[in-house]
């Protein structure tokens, strides 16, 4: 089944939907707080919210400079990633560090206007996330040879093995920077559907909830900085569901899916720890990804957190 808009595909309980949202051209919306109240909701629920033209502006001269970048067969990271906190682009070989300069200026430039475009569309979750890292995506996805963890064309859940939110949820905010493809995604099932399956398969709730001996332990850890207590047995348990996910062929080749197509200059937005997805192809994309806190949710009772430690009886995080 294949959708481009909300008015294409009917309901489906447990599966992502599309919101179009027509009014945000021309700049940033000034949404009323109960519409915007609403936008959160939706996108905690699982949806995607879609703008047919992006809000950022993206100079002509950027633009070239970010298309003109080229693959290699050397060893390229999949993403150029910029990490606000610290004003600096990483993800270069040596033979791109003469560009680093123009790229932490596009960047951060690109970074700042999310940043204020989502803390007005979004304005309940404005100042109380965590901003993490903006990147933008050069290589095409479709073909692009990965081991299986790190395949992008498999359904997935995210999960930031080495960074862990110990609860946020992961709002990513894209832009199809491609003047002549769109990207394109598959989702199944959201997290509040589907994740209470994989918290089954393998027992993987309960092998990262732990004993009591070893959650005492993980408190000790804490308490003296060792590395024992430094992720959380919620992060533990996404990271795990993400790379099981991803081994499962039969899972990847029969659940049911929608196919969505990104196209050029449009934006979207999601939570991507709770949609279940996958990028079939596509080139040339901007994100910047915000980590939302359980206490600035409009629906926290619903995000994967909450789902596993009703399931678990117990605290996740630390």
């Amino acid at each position: 089944m294949t959708a481009t808009s909300a008015s294409e595909m009917p309901p489906a309980a447990g599966f992502s939907q599309m919101i179009r949202v027509e009014d945000s051209l021309g700049g940033t919306p000034m949404l009323a707080p109960e519409r915007a109240r609403q936008f959160c909701a939706q996108l905690e629920a699982g949806y995607i919210v879609f703008l047919p033209v992006s809000p950022i502006a993206i100079s002509q001269e950027d633009r070239e400079l970010l298309l003109g970048r080229k693959q290699t067969g050397s060893a390229y990271h999949k993403n150029i990633a910029y990490r606000p906190a610290e004003d600096r682009v990483t993800g270069l070989d040596a033979s791109e560090q003469k560009d680093a300069e123009v790229l932490r200026r596009i960047m951060q430039k690109f970074s700042k206007n999310a940043v204020k475009f989502i803390g007005e569309f979004l304005a309940p979750y404005a100042g109380k996330w965590k901003l993490d890292y903006a990147s933008f995506r050069p290589i095409e996805e479709k073909g692009r040879p990965a081991r299986v963890h790190a395949r992008n064309d498999l359904l997935h859940f995210d999960s930031f093995p080495t960074r862990p939110t110990n609860g946020s949820r992961i709002l990513r905010f894209f832009v199809n920077l491609n003047p002549a493809q769109s990207r394109v995604w598959v989702t199944s099932q959201t997290f509040e559907a589907f994740g209470p399956h994989y918290a089954k398969v393998g027992n993987l709730l309960s092998s990262v909830s732990g004993n009591p001996l070893s959650r005492g332990l993980r408190s000790v850890a804490r308490a003296l900085h060792l590395p024992f207590g430094s992720r959380p047995p919620y992060d533990e348990f996404m990271h795990r569901c993400h790379n099981a996910m991803k081994e499962d062929a039969a899972f990847q080749q029969n659940t049911p899916k929608h196919q969505w197509d990104f196209p050029s200059d449009s934006a979207w937005m999601v939570f991507t720890d709770c949609v279940s997805h996958a990028v079939l192809s596509g080139q040339y994309a901007l994100e910047q990804t915000f980590l939302i806190p359980q206490s600035a949710l409009v629906a926290p009772q619903i995000s994967p957190l909450a789902v596993l430690e009703q399931m678990a009886g117990r605290p996740l995080t630390l």
